[in-house]
């Protein structure tokens, strides 16, 4: 048997029994166990740990955990410089690109509206999920915890809210995102980006029956998707997505 002390710090305990939280957990096992699988034991993904000391060194997931270790279990610092002691990813999360859990829509449409590049699919499973994270070094989101805790994710968080105004200021704000947003640059529809669509060139007059009579009476000033050719105008749907791009920047 191994017995051993550990603890975890901040919001890691947001995934720990009542019990167990912000304090130091006196743990038996038996057998050898890497500290990666040490701490998913207690139901903590190890994407959203970024700093683990042992006995006072920082180590690595792949560390064997020895009988009489002392635990030290952080998650991740996006403001806090740790470049002096060995952080568990080659870089921060700060490369905002993402791929969503099929549950997230809402989510996707809510991050691609603030301008980040979100994958999401309706129909794809938990593998893929990881496939497609690991392969393009996306940001994994999920509600799911067991799949957070995939060997094959190293990018990931698991979002915490069930609303999905709270989910996207949540990402913002564990992320530091606020300062990268570009609110309405992506299609909410297919990820791609916008441009402005010059009204008085070539590509308007094959597009203009695509769009409204009574729209074309008063709006001059149109953008279209790179991707999937969808015409967009300030109308009164731009207002409310408006607004509730306001609030979420607000914070509200």
């Amino acid at each position: 048997m191994y017995r051993v002390a550990i603890r975890f710090y901040e919001e890691l305990n947001d995934f720990l029994r009542p019990s167990h939280r912000k304090r130091e957990l006196d743990f038996e096992f038996g057998g050898r166990r890497s500290v990666k699988d040490l701490i998913e034991s207690f139901g903590v993904p190890h994407v959203e740990v970024d700093l683990i000391l042992v006995n006072g060194r920082s180590v690595d997931f792949s560390y064997i955990v020895a009988d009489g270790d002392r635990l030290s279990v952080y998650p991740v610092f996006e403001s806090l410089d740790i470049g002096s002691v060995t952080r568990l990813r080659p870089s921060p999360l700060r490369d905002p690109r993402f791929v969503l859990d099929v549950h997230l829509q809402k989510l996707a449409r809510r991050l691609r509206l603030m301008g980040f590049d979100v994958d999401y699919l309706p129909d794809r499973d938990d593998a893929a999920l990881a496939e497609t994270a690991d392969r393009e070094g996306r940001i994994l989101l999920s509600r799911d915890r067991q799949l957070m805790m995939r060997k094959r994710v190293a990018r990931g968080l698991y979002v915490r809210n069930t609303d999905p105004d709270r989910q996207v200021a949540e990402i913002l704000d564990r992320l530091q995102l606020r300062g990268l947003c570009r609110p309405f640059t992506r299609c909410i529809e297919c990820n791609q980006t916008i441009e402005e669509l010059d009204a008085a060139g070539p590509d308007f007059a094959a597009l203009e029956k695509t769009i409204p009579p009574g729209v074309r009476s008063w709006c001059r000033e149109y953008y279209r998707c790179l991707g999937c050719g969808r015409i967009y105008w300030k109308g009164s749907h731009y207002e409310k997505l408006k607004k509730r791009v306001e609030m979420i920047l607000d914070g509200r």
